[in-house]
């Protein structure tokens, strides 16, 4: 189609819609304000009323922070551009056959009540001192959900983080400091001076050796700090507070090396004297053993001409068939549309925590050991899956470097998204009709 036939196109668009409000209008019998086309926007439009309902609720929300709104010029700019993406991001969604099934959005409205602390039915009556009916609101959640769907996957595709990402970031400063376990110290000091006497250096060591014995014992470390320390932090029970070992002295850092929580340290000395540590508490750069699942799926993606009900019928038919006695891994081979494990009969491996989203690892942890799980959805289709082992496993390596990336995936994360809707923005036709931002553009 030529940009001459993509302009008539939308502008036959406008007329129609135009036309469509006009009848409404007449036939309604009464004086009303024309509702007007104030932005095409590929396949769609923008209504000026969908534009001034969304900008009223932006300068609610703007009065109620109490701070100070923009001119209603460039607000009302701002709120265009952003129902703008949003048409585009839904027009994606349908084009790829994204959706949203009434048990999703069920739990996803389910959610928003649980957050806000109300009843069904109080939420209900709040949503009505708002002017809002419910069908309205489902309608809204399912489509921020859509939206939330086409972000993630289009985004996340365009996010790679390497072995190398990984490594340079967990050998740098901030890598260092990341990584390091965090503590609540407590600390004792037995004064000695570096240049003691022999005899002085041996009765400051047998005390802190002393105060070590009734501590493991189960003496109160606070008490045994506020009776004998001289440490600053003494009349406070020795108290150190939450310390990262990077950022302890280096003396102190060794001591704790290898210990537990409720551990004391053997006396160690420094200029100062003979110190003793015990660990109160510990978060962060933990041992990991986790529990692993063995797993296998098969995938299918509802699309223009498989519908949402012929995909979850399809993994019914599937699943009947696997309990007769049919071979999961070869039906996996024959239906999957996961390109990256039906060649292997739909094998993930040894699952990692936090590896899958939300409704497959809900599903996984659901479904004993040689069972099939029911059909499920997520946001790349419909699943079912067959759990084939369980077991624990030392992972804290592993678990570190999965945690790395995922901080360095989500830094990007905002930054690519941005990347992607001015892109997805710059590709589009869009035509604003508002006094102020005459603008056309198309790819």
């Amino acid at each position: 189609m030529t940009i001459m036939q993509k302009s008539a196109l939308k502008s036959g668009l406008m007329a129609l819609v135009a036309l469509c409000a006009l009848v409404a209008t007449a036939a309604s019998a009464q004086v009303q304000t024309l509702d007007r086309v104030v932005a095409v926007v590929d396949d769609d439009v923008v209504m000026a009323s969908e534009l001034q309902q969304r900008l009223n609720t932006i300068m609610s929300q703007i009065q109620a922070q109490q701070v100070q709104a923009p001119p209603i010029d460039i607000l009302r700019r701002q709120v265009l551009e952003q129902l703008i993406i949003e048409r585009l991001q839904l027009q994606m969604a349908a084009r790829a056959g994204v959706t949203i099934s009434e048990a999703e959005l069920d739990q996803a409205i389910a959610r928003v009540q649980q957050n806000a602390g109300m009843s069904p039915e109080a939420f209900r009556q709040q949503l009505a001192a708002d002017g809002i009916s419910m069908k309205n609101f489902r309608h809204q959640i399912r489509q921020e959900m859509l939206i939330r769907r086409v972000e993630q996957g289009s985004v996340n595709r365009r996010i790679q983080i390497t072995d190398q990402d990984i490594d340079n970031f967990l050998r740098s400063k901030e890598g260092e400091f990341w990584k390091s376990p965090q503590y609540e110290l407590g600390h004792i000091l037995i004064p000695v001076n570096s240049s003691a006497p022999a005899d002085e250096v041996k009765k400051a060591r047998e005390k802190a050796e002393q105060l070590a014995r009734q501590a493991r014992e189960g003496a109160d470390f606070r008490r045994l700090a506020i009776a004998n320390s001289a440490g600053q932090n003494a009349l406070s029970g020795g108290d150190l507070g939450w310390r990262k070992t990077v950022e302890l002295p280096t003396l102190f850092a060794d001591a704790l090396e290898g210990l537990k929580v409720g551990d004391v340290t053997d006396p160690f000395r420094s200029d100062a004297g003979f110190h003793l540590l015990k660990i109160h508490a510990q978060r962060g750069a933990t041992e990991q053993v986790v529990e692993q699942t063995k797993v296998r799926h098969i995938l299918i993606k509802p699309s223009a001409i498989l519908s949402d009900d012929d995909a979850y019928n399809k993994l019914v038919e599937l699943r009947k068939q696997i309990e007769k006695g049919a071979d999961f891994a070869k039906l996996a081979r024959e239906n999957s549309e996961d390109i990256g494990t039906m060649l292997q009969g739909g094998d993930l491996g040894w699952s990692m925590p936090g590896q899958f989203v939300p409704e497959f690892t809900q599903a996984m942890n659901n479904t004993p050991v040689g069972q099939i799980s029911m059909p499920f959805r997520s946001q790349f289709g419909w699943h079912i899956l067959k759990v084939e082992g369980r077991r624990k496993q030392d992972m804290t390596d592993q678990y570190i470097r999965n945690q790395a990336a995922n901080l360095l995936r989500n830094r990007r994360y905002e930054e690519e998204l941005q990347n992607w809707r001015r892109e997805i923005r710059d590709q589009a036709y869009v035509e604003i009709n508002l006094p102020d931002m005459q603008e056309k553009s198309q790819d």
